[in-house]
């Protein structure tokens, strides 16, 4: 499992630059199609208008921020990704707002986004240099809002393929209440308050990490 693991993160690492343009038919597959729709159940835990995504890949996420009535803007350190999403972003009648840049090092003032949000990000957002960077440009009461994996269901041969997908990549799988404290307790380090919160999408399950930055944290494992 530690070689294919290895192994998926080399591939990631292409599939984000030299493969980018293979990005959306390799989601849709993999997901069985539901990937954006995955990716859009952040949207009602959105807190305030001003976005920022992290990691935004080519984009959809962000032409949904703005026809949802968001002020978006994103952040990828990929080159590729960074031209793929503004054409994307552009042929739905939208300006893109995009930075080329890591999210251990924003290149933000303090306090100034309502909410910062990641669809199915790798290891970077749990990064305590990435929480403390989200903590300082967010608003007080403002939401870091995480998709972080993802279940599709098992009824057809498709979904147990995805679901066996998710699992070696490490984005699906059950989650244990034991990893459930670990999470909330990680957050809770970074200053943060958590829930995790279930969402159901057409036979699948998306997990959703919900940090909200407040003035000081009583029990990492509320809510």
């Amino acid at each position: 499992m530690k070689f294919i693991r290895a192994f998926m993160r080399f591939f990631f690492h292409h599939f984000y630059h030299s493969l980018s343009w293979s990005y959306d038919s390799v989601a849709a597959v993999v997901s069985v199609g539901r990937w954006r729709d995955w990716g859009r159940t952040v949207l009602p835990h959105l807190t305030g208008t001003r976005i920022l995504e992290l990691g935004f890949g080519p984009g959809h996420l962000q032409s949904a921020l703005a026809e949802a009535g968001f002020q978006a803007s994103g952040l990828d350190e990929s080159r590729q990704m960074c031209r793929q999403a503004a054409g994307n972003i552009r042929k739905k009648g939208f300006s893109p707002a995009l930075l080329r840049g890591y999210a251990q090092n924003l290149p933000f003032a303090d306090s100034i986004f309502d909410s910062l949000v990641a669809t199915f990000p790798s290891e970077y957002i749990i990064a305590a240099e990435t929480l403390s960077e989200a903590h300082r440009v967010l608003k007080e009461n403002g939401r870091l809002v995480v998709a972080l994996s993802a279940l599709p269901g098992a009824a057809s041969l498709p979904d147990r393929a995805a679901t066996w997908l998710f699992h070696v990549t490490g984005q699906g799988g059950m989650v244990t209440e034991k990893v459930e404290d670990r999470l909330k307790a990680h957050f809770a380090a970074g200053r943060f308050k958590v829930s995790l919160i279930r969402e159901q999408v057409r036979q699948s399950t998306v997990l959703l990490v919900v940090a909200e930055k407040v003035s000081q944290i009583n029990n990492p494992t509320d809510s």
